[in-house]
């Protein structure tokens, strides 16, 4: 994909993926919300580099999913468009991540309870999936580990991976997880994390705080140094108040990127 970078500031490698578009509202959900990604844009402005993609194919998305889901998704112009550009940032992010470029797909709509021939839970394409199984199919990567640290599980992604034991799926359920989810796929080439930002006190599910996204990020971004030179990108799934929502993601980016930064 051609990136055009959108602004040059910032102390850290990490690239921000986002496109004007996705601020449009393609559907009457809370993910869909009209500005619900202003606040993360605005507080990573001025510390990351922002690129911008392009859509991904039906080709591209078929890697996944079934043809009957993507001509389903089609029917809706408008959301199809979101839909397929939301998996062209998230193709592009791990692109960067192949090249040893740390990068965070800010999209919408989300993608994690999307399967292989089923969609729900705000999710129409898989984004995380797409971008990794793209990466599997181009010879970039072999084997990849998959963190979701959402609220909710991405049953979607555990469906499109269940029989390719080259790519591991682990939904977190606190932040004590990731040195038993570590130890077990230190072999592995990318680490690509499905973002969800949901699980913050001031959100749905009122558990984790700022800091420990901060912690989560600087876990993972750590493992992927030491294990796959660095290779790590992530994908926004939920969050949703926008109060916190803009802290919480710069945070985890931070952490993410942490011995980059200063």
């Amino acid at each position: 994909m051609v990136v055009t970078a959108t602004t040059t500031k910032g102390m850290y490698r990490l690239k921000v993926v986002f496109h004007e578009d996705y601020r449009k509202v393609y559907a009457a959900d809370p993910a869909a919300a009209a500005g619900r990604l202003d606040g993360i844009v605005a507080a990573l402005r001025d510390t990351f580099a922002f690129v911008t993609p392009r859509p991904a194919s039906d080709e591209d998305l078929l890697l996944v999913h079934h043809p009957e889901l993507v001509e389903r998704v089609k029917r809706n112009t408008l959301l199809y468009k979101i839909a397929a550009l939301a998996a062209g940032g998230a193709i592009e992010a791990a692109h960067l991540a192949a090249r040893g470029e740390p990068a965070f797909a800010l999209i919408r709509p989300p993608g994690h309870h999307a399967g292989p021939a089923s969609c729900w839970g705000f999710c129409w394409f898989n984004n995380v999936a797409v971008a990794v199984e793209k990466l599997r199919q181009t010879g970039e990567i072999q084997k990849a580990l998959i963190i979701d640290i959402d609220l909710h599980y991405g049953d979607g992604t555990a469906k499109i991976f269940a029989a390719t034991p080259q790519v591991m799926y682990h939904h977190l359920g606190g932040t004590w997880e990731l040195a038993r989810v570590f130890a077990n796929h230190a072999d592995c080439d990318l680490v690509a994390v499905s973002a969800g930002f949901d699980a913050h006190v001031d959100d749905w599910g009122g558990m984790l705080t700022t800091q420990d996204y901060h912690t989560l990020g600087e876990k993972i971004g750590r493992f992927a140094r030491n294990t796959c030179g660095g290779r790590v990108f992530a994908a926004l799934e939920g969050g949703y108040n926008r109060d916190v929502l803009g802290k919480n993601v710069k945070a985890f980016l931070k952490g993410l990127d942490a011995e980059l930064g200063s």
